[in-house]
């Protein structure tokens, strides 16, 4: 069931050419089996910064057990968004479906296909998210590429409906984010305030990520309508931060605070504490630098170790899973520091790992990414893994 660690020199051989095609440096840059396969942590070797140490920080090792695959044979899977009865919601960038995944047995059965969706490189069916009101208006919130842009729409998901019907028509609530082959982003989530995030991609024209008027190379936060949230900070703006390259991961920690991965582009990925109005630096800066006017990541590494896409919190740390890299990272936290080096688990065990997301506890869910055009597809991929973690 586990790949090998060492990858075929086939595939190293075709990643070094995508370095200079497609960016693979920087893009994205049944009945479940069991796996028992635990992993400590090895820390990274210089990429991370450590903060001071206090009684409420986690330990300085972690640990990481795979309880078992869940299911198999996904197709370019990448958002996911757990149901409030368990099951999961998967989307398959390259198919344009959304595929609920019963979280007992991991048997499969598809919503629909989403209208509109224009894949492409990196673009595609990406994030997923339910509505603060799902409850009540049974609403799914998909990020996806259109054949001019970016954009997010709600569908009603309805069940009583036969399998293959039960999504109804897209209802767009924001478009308008510059689309391109790769450097897309398309995270989504609903924050604790019940506003509705989007991470975007600079699509290669690193000026946009500077530029306050393009919804490029930003993190957005807006109103479950679309709107631009209250008390954003420029003005009747949905953008939230600036300075952005590509960001594919948001998560926030038990004090409410925001964090996000981001892509980098030959030297240094990173996790950063996202503050209102704050300027990340893209593209004048990559990493820490020492220009007050850019706010630093907590933790940086080099972009063959990392590339992140999907971030969790969970256990006082947040994970990140790691494409190029085929490794899951640990980032203890100490506030808005990191409370000791980062770890990481898993290390070329399952390949590409594109999403992670927290089950409530110690439990996670984490998607692989060998089906996305980058990977070496072995038997059964892509899947979903059940992870306990400290």
């Amino acid at each position: 069931m586990q790949r090998q660690a060492v990858r075929p020199a086939l595939a190293v051989a075709a990643c070094t050419a995508l370095l200079f095609t497609a960016g693979c440096s920087s893009g994205d840059d049944g009945q479940p089996s069991k796996d028992t396969t635990s992993a400590s942590g090895a820390s990274d070797p210089g990429g991370g910064s450590s903060g001071p140490k206090s009684g409420d920080a986690p330990a300085a090792k972690g640990s990481v057990s795979v309880v078992r695959t869940l299911t198999e044979n996904l197709k370019s899977p990448w958002g996911l968004a757990p149901l409030p009865e368990g099951d999961l919601l998967v989307s398959s960038r390259d198919e344009g479906t959304i595929t609920r995944v019963d979280a007992k047995t991991g048997k499969k059965t598809e919503l629909g296909s989403v209208p509109g969706v224009a894949p492409a490189g990196e673009g595609g069916l990406l994030g997923l998210a339910l509505s603060p009101s799902y409850a009540s208006d049974h609403m799914v919130y998909a990020y996806f590429t259109t054949e001019s842009d970016n954009r997010i729409a709600r569908m009603l998901y309805d069940e009583k409906k036969p399998a293959g019907e039960q999504l109804g028509a897209p209802d767009t609530v924001f478009k308008g984010i510059p689309k391109g082959t790769n450097h897309n982003g398309g995270r989504i989530a609903f924050g604790p305030d019940g506003l509705l995030y989007a991470g975007t991609g600079e699509t290669y024209h690193t000026e946009l990520a500077q530029d306050k008027k393009s919804m490029g190379g930003k993190i957005l936060r807006m109103t479950p309508d679309g709107a631009p949230a209250p008390g954003n900070p420029f003005g009747d703006s949905p953008v939230y931060t600036v300075g952005h390259r590509n960001v594919q991961g948001l998560a926030w920690d038990k004090d409410k605070r925001l964090w996000a991965s981001e892509f980098g582009q030959d030297d240094w990925d990173e996790l950063n504490n996202i503050v209102a109005g704050d300027n990340y630096g893209w593209p004048d800066a990559e990493g820490k630098g020492d220009d007050s006017k850019y706010h630093d990541p907590i933790a940086q590494w080099h972009t063959a170790d990392a590339s992140p896409s999907g971030i969790a919190y969970a256990e006082g740390s947040i994970w990140m899973a790691g494409l190029r890299g085929e490794r899951l990272w640990r980032i203890p936290l100490d506030g808005t520091k990191t409370a000791h080096p980062p770890q990481a688990f898993l290390q070329g065990k399952y390949g590409r790992l594109r999403t992670v997301v927290s089950a409530g506890g110690d439990k996670m869910w984490l998607v692989t990414s060998e089906t996305d055009t980058r990977g070496t597809p072995g038997k059964g991929d892509d899947r979903i893994l059940e992870l306990k973690v400290s």
